[in-house]
């Protein structure tokens, strides 16, 4: 399931890089919108543009986003891009060394954290702007009973599910389509 515009990182220097709301945020800016400037990426995330600033050289030294000059306007316009689409990490890449095991770990769950948080705006949300979107909106969860390789199979399938929503070319019918976020996860647990 290689993916070239997903990055699979091994390296726990670039898990600490990503391990902080701000950058892990700019990055789902970048995503969402495509390339920017610090200028528009302080308005999107209501930051002051030094802070961008060093964020944004944090993510470069580790690779996650880059430059963009060909679409400066000129010498003092800085625009940025990512790196890759995505960032993908197994924690068990990291089980050889405790204090990398730990920046993976916080890692997932500062992801994690970010999932809950836009979830939980969500709900909070006025009733207005949720109604607008009607029955849209979901969740849902169920149990299964699944071996390691089914649930890899079942996890194969959703991503690719995912991934053909993501990538399919927006249609060009004049309706107004805003980013929707969605996430799941497949975890053994007990209930």
């Amino acid at each position: 399931m290689s993916n070239p515009d997903v990055r699979q990182v091994t390296d726990s220097r670039v898990l600490a890089a990503l391990s902080h709301p701000l950058r892990r945020r700019l990055m789902d800016v970048l995503k969402v919108h495509g390339p920017a400037t610090v200028g528009l990426l302080a308005q999107r995330t209501d930051q002051a543009p030094a802070n961008i600033s060093h964020h944004l050289k944090v993510l470069a030294a580790a690779d996650l986003v880059a430059e963009a000059p060909e679409l400066a306007r000129d010498r003092r316009e800085r625009w940025w891009r990512l790196e890759h689409r995505g960032v993908r990490w197994s924690t068990v890449d990291f089980d050889a060394d405790p204090a990398a095991r730990a920046v993976a770990d916080a890692a997932t769950s500062l992801n994690l954290d970010r999932h809950v948080a836009l979830a939980r705006a969500w709900h909070a949300a006025p009733d207005d702007t949720r109604a607008a979107w009607g029955d849209g909106p979901f969740s849902t969860d169920r149990w299964l009973h699944l071996t390691p390789d089914e649930l890899a199979e079942l996890g194969r399938e959703v991503i690719e599910l995912f991934a053909r929503w993501g990538d399919r070319e927006v249609p060009d019918d004049g309706r107004q389509r805003e980013p929707v976020f969605l996430f799941a996860y497949g975890i053994p647990a007990r209930p």
